[in-house]
């Protein structure tokens, strides 16, 4: 009896050395799986969205619309600048329709006044909470005016693109620009 249990032991102890390393990599796949599925940036997109409403088809637009130079080279420089566009285009038509005799002078300055960096566009984005949501360097402060900017105006940039045209995105300007769109408590 002793010989067997000694063999059945030394198989018991290869068995476990081969197959240990297995179990150990699907248990850090299934952490990692875990952790994703609980990390704050998905739950913050969705957030977000809630905010300014209106949900992405494509999320992946979103998560690179809130992600800075800093942090990635997947990030938001040029639906920034397509957002300044639509942002811009979106003032000048509101302002034409309602007084088609507005001076190019009149309607620049509304342009100026309501895209300007500090005292506008990084306001909108400081009360959608942006800065807890755009991922940077460590070495980045995400409450700088213009990363703040360069966020907000990325979010019209996403819409835009997630639809392939620009009137979603101008509603949602519209929406969050008035002040309906607001940061949540739990951001």
């Amino acid at each position: 009896m002793g010989r067997c249990n000694s063999v059945c032991l030394s198989f018991f102890m290869i068995i476990i050395t081969i197959f240990a390393p297995f179990q150990i990599n699907a248990g850090d796949e299934h952490m990692k799986q875990m952790m994703t599925s609980f990390s704050p940036f998905p739950t913050s997109l969705e957030t977000l969205q809630k905010q300014i409403n209106y949900t992405f088809h494509r999320i992946s637009l979103l998560r690179r619309a809130m992600t800075h130079a800093s942090f990635s080279e997947e990030n938001n420089r040029a639906l920034s600048i397509l957002g300044t566009s639509i942002i811009e285009t979106s003032i000048s038509l509101r302002y034409l329709r309602n007084d088609i005799d507005i001076s190019s002078k009149s309607l620049n300055n509304k342009i100026a006044e309501i895209s300007n960096v500090e005292s506008s566009c990084a306001v909108d984005g400081m009360r959608l909470g942006l800065h807890k949501i755009i991922r940077v360097s460590h070495k980045t402060n995400s409450t700088t005016p213009a990363i703040l900017c360069g966020a907000f105006r990325s979010i019209f940039g996403a819409i835009a693109l997630d639809n392939a045209e620009s009137n979603d995105a101008e509603t949602v300007f519209w929406y969050v620009h008035s002040g309906t769109g607001r940061a949540s408590a739990d951001l």
